[in-house]
């Protein structure tokens, strides 16, 4: 999994408590464009979505400066090879319908601003990335790579990907990315070079228990995650807000 930061200035969803999510998709545009050179399409992708297509061609797919005169065509051509053409056939089939998604991310913030009142909620869009980052967290936008998550056993992954990758590029991870690259952009981890790896872990396993806790689910588990569960259980004054801040505590 990765994460790209790139600002963002769109506005914030209107619905104050995120209970009416919905990822925005920007990938149809771009796949409209791929597939049938749709000059309309890339239009609007520039004008309606500016940012996300400053993202996705300067800093995902790095062809180069998005105002360069010769960016349309390296864009397309780039799509033109054979096998980038069926993953986007591909991805478009698999996620006509992404109302579980939608579903998902609304019932995880307002969990999530139940318990961080003050966490601001994100505007989600669905983009393809031939292969790139998986997750894109900006100045409040969250950008999520449809081709990353594909299944395990899609056949294009099998020739870059190990068996133990492919496990988390399925549907069922969007939404538990989406949160924890989301957290941590909230939440980084503080002075990272000198802290030991086990620090580390625990920082990581704070954000993925609350993700968990969030989604409804254990979808992330380890040794760290389950310290951090134990401590939550053992110390119930202790607010969710207040142990992701505190890097201090002793799990």
């Amino acid at each position: 999994m990765c994460v790209a930061c790139e600002f963002k200035l769109r506005p914030n969803v209107s619905d104050d408590d995120g209970a009416h999510l919905k990822v925005q998709r920007y990938d149809r545009l771009e796949s409209r464009y791929i597939t049938t050179g749709d000059f309309s399409a890339l239009q609007e992708m520039s004008t309606e979505y500016p940012i996300e297509t400053r993202t996705l061609i300067e800093k995902m797919l790095q062809l180069g400066k998005v105002d360069d005169s010769s960016m349309n065509t390296k864009f397309l051509r780039l799509f033109q090879d054979s096998t980038l053409q069926a993953l986007v056939s591909d991805v478009e089939a698999e996620y006509a319908n992404m109302d579980d998604i939608n579903e998902q991310l609304s019932h995880a913030f307002k969990n999530l601003r139940e318990w961080i009142p003050s966490i601001p909620v994100p505007k989600f869009y669905a983009q393809i990335g031939a292969l790139d980052q998986s997750i894109i967290v900006g100045d409040n936008s969250i950008g999520i790579s449809l081709d990353k998550y594909m299944g395990k056993d899609y056949p294009l992954y099998k020739k870059y990907y190990s068996d133990v990758d492919v496990m988390t590029m399925t549907r069922n991870y969007i939404v538990p990315d989406c949160i924890t690259f989301y957290l941590l952009s909230l939440y980084p981890i503080e002075n990272y070079e000198s802290l030991t790896q086990q620090e580390r872990d625990l920082h990581m396993a704070k954000v993925m228990w609350v993700t968990n806790k969030a989604i409804g689910k254990n979808v992330f588990e380890n040794k760290y995650i389950k310290q951090v569960d134990n401590f939550m259980k053992s110390n119930a004054k202790e607010s969710i807000a207040s142990m992701l801040m505190n890097n201090d505590i002793k799990f």
